[in-house]
């Protein structure tokens, strides 16, 4: 938390340092808006946050980030130097240090029907990237067969810990395991979120043996680390555009393994999207792992092979 309380305004990091360190400790986003009250999401709850430091449920007891709240912030994230985060603004977000992201929103500048930047901003949604080593474990023994490295598909609704699994993912078979010796990976990371870098440089342990292309669209970047790079794994969240298929099954007929994931419930659902329905329909994954938060963020809900079927653990050799 102190790389988040470094950047905060004084009056909200004043705020934020006299919550319980139960919340603090499970604190997963930060969302001001100018003239709303301050709110965060921890664990399972959504609340506001009183000018003393205490949690409630009622909107009008929180304390208010006014506009002058706002233009401290953007001075304290750009260091006082908005045109330095000009590419950020065309995204919509801003990485600092430690890999933690902050989204924003305002009035969105076009330019030629193309977004040119924010202005304006009345809006950030600082979320708290935790590193969570281990996490994996859980779900290495299922994607591997005999030492191979299965492509595999990640199914994940929003805040289930699809992004912190696939990093660690990326760790341990850069490191190696008990499943497999250490591997190349390539990392397209095109919301700065699976590595967290600044300036280039990961903010997260993703290994020694990774490379990452940082603010790269993700089917661009996946040809050009196979060119360049020589990965034996590629490592991308959130397929969803037609060419991201395309670049998944370039990768495969090159003989790159590919650890990716997707928004949705449950394979029915993703299944019924036009790229990944084609995908999943011509096997291109061999496993499936289904993330919930039903027994908290992260809970593997299931696993499948490439005809759906529920797969077992392989014992290491």
């Amino acid at each position: 938390m102190q790389e988040i309380m470094a950047i905060l305004p004084a009056s909200v990091r004043n705020i934020m340092t006299v919550l319980p360190s139960t919340v603090l400790e499970v604190l997963e986003e930060i969302r001001l808006r100018q003239n709303q009250p301050l709110e965060i999401r921890y664990g399972q709850q959504t609340s506001y946050v009183t000018p003393a430091g205490q949690i409630t449920s009622i909107a009008r007891q929180g304390w208010v980030f006014t506009q002058e709240h706002v233009v401290k912030l953007l001075n304290q994230v750009s260091q006082h130097s908005l045109y330095a985060l000009e590419e950020e603004l065309k995204r919509g977000y801003i990485t600092v240090v430690g890999g933690h992201r902050i989204g924003i929103a305002g009035k969105v500048v076009l330019e030629r029907g193309e977004v040119k930047g924010i202005r304006d901003v009345t809006s950030f949604n600082i979320r708290i990237a935790r590193e969570k080593k281990g996490v994996a474990q859980k779900v290495m023994p299922y994607l591997f067969e005999k030492g191979t490295l299965r492509n595999t598909l990640v199914i994940s609704p929003p805040m289930c810990g699809k992004t912190t699994l696939l990093r660690d993912i990326a760790r341990q078979i850069s490191y190696g395991s008990e499943w497999s010796s250490s591997r190349k990976v390539g990392i397209v990371d095109e919301r700065s979120e699976l590595a967290g870098c600044l300036q280039g440089v990961p903010q997260r342990d993703v290994g020694p043996r990774t490379d990452v292309l940082d603010a790269c669209p993700k089917a661009i970047g996946m040809m050009m680390l196979i060119r360049s790079m020589s990965p034996d794994v590629l490592i991308v969240d959130e397929i969803g555009r037609p060419e991201d298929g395309d670049a998944v099954w370039e990768a495969i007929h090159a003989g790159v393994a590919v650890v990716c994931s997707a928004h949705g419930s449950d394979v029915e659902e993703v299944a019924r999207r036009p790229m990944l329905g084609k995908l999943i329909r011509h096997g291109a994954f061999s496993r499936y792992i289904v993330l919930s938060r039903s027994r908290g963020v992260g809970t593997i809900q299931a696993i499948y092979d490439s005809s759906l079927n529920p797969v077992k653990k392989e014992q290491p050799a």
